[in-house]
């Protein structure tokens, strides 16, 4: 039985620019407007911010047009007409745009009004326009347009992926819940079976990625950068720190969060009564209970997350109902759909997409917490001025969902009735925010080395794999005999395919999220309020000046990773 308030639903607000009726069909129907805006004598600053309003407009129906396209296809990878429809867009429209985009940014900048637009109200804005001139080249048009068609196979090949265990046909997100038994041999058979499942394709995920690597370095090459890695640092608007700073970062993981995983490994070791600790030791509770089972369907989760959102706060409860109402979620795993979970903001409604593919466990509560914070941060920014004042870097957007990770464990009981298991299912998600540091490391330092070497080959990418996943996971573990699989375990993480780069911003955040965490237990008022008002500013301030309305520091020093960690091992202790 649904608790919430009848919403009302949100109705896009009238076209300004565009016609009500139009619609994507062609680039013939879209280039009309672009050469408008291309053309268009601008006499005054009013008549200038008239224009970019009208651009932002065109922008966002652009992108809830590509945003349903990919979101159709991510529902159902086996769909060639939904496929189809998304690459058309890729490749018949998108590459028309690109060159527009770069003239009207050249017109915006180049007006003899831009200085007299509000600066403090657009800084961050033409900041962001301006290094937009800075890396766009024409020639990279087309290779991008390659790029995006081939990303999107690895979500074809992925989530094609099943095994068979008992005469049952599972997903591998499905296998994997099999981990968490408290039977070894049941344990030992998922993981073998899910390994082998994986590995199968391995080469073929080996020559895609060969694929893009050999395009994206193109691509950088083309932009006048050293490696892919120095241009995606740009075309992120990674304006507040560096390389160097990442490897910092990855020192001070390894130093201090290493040992902490290690000795919390070596509990599990003692608990579980084992000599050796194996892969698939990891996830099965280390006391003995069966696994934890928060809800049993989709619906069960959905129905369970809007009444903690409700708890917590009227607005943030409001935001999942809507989504509810409107049928903006696609929540439980099946054959033929993607991998993974994403919020995706639907900019011209303002209301977004919830996909993820859960199956029965805490981890799926996770992600559904996770999502619905993104998808708070997009409701909180709908009303904003520019369509590009919604989109915040990820260091921010990853800060809305780690911290409703945290800030909803007072309400967890709706999930978990049971004491035991309330304390279990926190103490669990705890551990893993601390491991969330060791892996983020090493993705995000095995990209570093992918792009800095962009001649090597499969044999040594593997390698260079290995060596870093062994700096930073699990040193108690063994994986004696398992030894064929470990060079090829990158190949799960999506974002190493789909979204190079976008990975080092989970550790940021998770720091972020462990303060508004803590700032919310010391004053729930207060600190609730600070993160929505952070929120809603989307990205017209920096990354920084977000992080202190949040009333938190944006640091990743040595230092401030020490003393979160020291506070959620506190809290951890009182569990």
């Amino acid at each position: 039985m649904n608790i919430e308030p009848t919403v009302d639903i949100p109705k896009r607000k009238p076209r300004l620019y565009l016609s009500e009726d139009f619609k994507v069909d062609t680039w013939e129907t879209i280039k009309p407007y672009f050469e408008e805006l291309k053309t268009r004598e601008i006499n005054s600053v009013k008549e200038l911010e008239k224009w970019m309003l009208d651009r932002s407009e065109l922008e966002s129906v652009l992108s809830e047009d590509l945003g349903w396209r990919y979101i159709r296809m991510t529902c159902d990878t086996q769909n060639e007409e939904v496929t189809k429809a998304f690459q058309y867009f890729i490749m018949e429209i998108e590459p028309h745009i690109a060159p527009y985009d770069h003239e009207l940014n050249l017109k915006l900048m180049h007006s003899p009004y831009v200085n007299g637009l509000d600066q403090e109200r657009y800084r961050i804005y033409l900041r962001g326009v301006n290094k937009a001139l800075e890396i766009f080249r024409e020639q990279n048009i087309p290779l991008n347009t390659e790029i995006s068609t081939k990303q999107q196979l690895y979500a074809a090949v992925t989530g094609a992926m099943t095994v068979t265990l008992d005469g049952e046909e599972l997903t591998l997100q499905r296998a994997a819940d099999r981990l968490k038994r408290n039977d070894r041999k049941v344990r030992e058979e998922a993981w073998r079976a899910i390994q082998d499942r994986r590995i199968k394709d391995r080469q073929r995920l080996d020559d895609l990625f060969d694929e893009l690597r050999r395009l994206r370095n193109q691509v950088a090459r083309n932009a006048d950068f050293e490696n892919y890695r120095d241009y995606m640092f740009a075309a992120l608007g990674r304006f507040d720190y560096t390389p160097q700073d990442c490897f910092d970062f990855h020192e001070s993981v390894r130093n201090l969060i290493v040992p902490l995983m290690t000795k919390l490994d070596r509990d599990r070791k003692e608990k579980l009564r084992l000599d050796t600790l194996r892969p698939w030791d990891l996830d099965v509770d280390p006391t003995g209970k069966a696994p934890l089972e928060p809800f049993k369907s989709g619906e069960e989760l959905l129905e369970k997350t809007v009444q903690v959102f409700y708890k917590l706060d009227t607005f943030l409860g409001d935001c999942l109902a809507t989504m509810r109402a409107m049928g903006h979620l696609d929540l439980e795993s099946r054959k033929g759909k993607a991998p993974g979970g994403y919020n995706y903001p639907l900019d011209e409604i303002g209301v977004p997409f919830i996909f993820m593919n859960a199956t029965s466990s805490l981890r799926d509560v996770i992600t559904m917490l996770h999502e619905g914070g993104h998808a708070v941060h997009s409701i909180l920014t709908r009303d904003l001025r520019l369509n590009a004042f919604k989109h915040p870097p990820s260091e921010v957007a990853e800060l809305a969902s780690m911290s409703m990770e945290l800030i909803s464990m007072d309400y967890w009981d709706i999930f978990f009735e049971d004491a035991d298991e309330l304390r279990r299912a926190k103490k669990t998600h705890l551990e893993s925010v601390l491991q969330t540091f060791p892996w983020v490391a090493t993705v995000d330092k095995f990209q570093h080395w992918i792009y800095e070497h962009p001649e090597h080959t499969q044999e040594e990418r593997h390698q260079a794999w290995v060596t870093v996943f062994e700096q930073f996971n699990h040193q108690e573990v063994s994986w004696e005999g398992l030894e064929q699989y470990k060079p090829f375990i990158w190949q799960k993480q999506l974002h190493i395919f789909e979204v190079p780069f976008y990975y080092i911003e989970y550790a940021m955040a998770q720091l972020g999220a462990i303060a508004v965490w803590k700032s919310y237990k010391e004053n729930p008022q207060r600190g609730l309020e600070a993160y929505k008002r952070a929120l809603s500013l989307g990205y017209t301030v920096s990354i920084g000046e977000v992080y202190e309305a949040a009333g938190i520091k944006f640091d990743f020093s040595t230092d401030y990773i020490r003393s979160l960690a020291e506070f959620v091992q506190a809290e951890m202790a009182q569990l």
